[in-house]
């Protein structure tokens, strides 16, 4: 049986890395926007105020903005045409909060627009979410079935993975810029506000590129074993 050992050679010097690049990005991106938090706007716009206007620019129409519990779990949800703003971003006129608001805005202008990195992403959602809720039971089956079925079974998750993060993040990318766009043009972020945004949303955009880089490694390293 396969097994994900720590004394394996390809596994130290492939997958680790990647792991330990997330961890950093996840810290920068805590300590950036927490940085950034703290620096209140001119303006003060809130960032349920900021997101409405970035929608209202990007075309994005009858976009409901709600507040959710939690820390960064700011989101668009294009089933319901809903922005979710965590509580550190909706009610608040930082710079932090405007750059996250109009990020996950960003997201919605590009469903108004018919981007087509985010209609693929769309399409492809489902066949991730299935593949990652067979996984346990496809595993059960390849303990009777033998060590290359479940090698088999490893290679569709980690390249399904990939392919989902690698469209993932020109999305991503996009948004940003859409946001720090409008957030300028729109009149709501002054120049050297725009910095700290920016900031922001470059931390959070590193953790797409380390969640594609872990899913890329564990490919590779799947595909070793497959050859050893």
């Amino acid at each position: 049986m396969l097994y994900y050992s720590m004394y394996d050679m390809y596994y130290v010097m492939m997958v680790i890395p990647a792991v330990l690049f997330g961890l950093i990005c996840q810290w920068k991106v805590s300590s950036t926007f927490k940085k950034y938090s703290k620096v209140q706007t001119r303006r003060r716009l809130t960032g349920a105020e900021a997101a409405a206007k970035v929608c209202q620019l990007g075309e994005a129409r009858d976009v409901r903005i709600e507040s959710v519990s939690g820390k960064l779990t700011d989101h668009y949800d294009p089933r319901g045409n809903v922005i979710r703003l965590s509580q550190s971003v909706y009610g608040e006129s930082t710079v932090a909060a405007l750059g996250v608001a109009a990020h996950e805005a960003g997201h919605a202008a590009q469903y108004a627009q018919r981007y087509a990195p985010i209609r693929l992403r769309s399409a492809i959602l489902p066949v991730t979410q299935l593949v990652s809720n067979a996984i346990v039971p496809l595993v059960l089956i390849s303990l009777f079935t033998g060590f290359e079925f479940m090698i088999n079974i490893l290679i569709v998750v980690y390249a399904v993975t990939f392919l989902f993060q690698l469209i993932t993040l020109p999305v991503e990318f996009n948004a940003s810029r859409r946001a720090l766009a409008l957030l300028e043009s729109g009149g709501m972020l002054d120049s050297d506000e725009i910095v700290g945004a920016r900031k922001v949303l470059s931390a959070a955009a590193m953790t797409y590129v380390a969640a594609m880089a872990v899913s890329l490694m564990q490919l590779l390293w799947i595909l070793a074993r497959r050859r050893r």
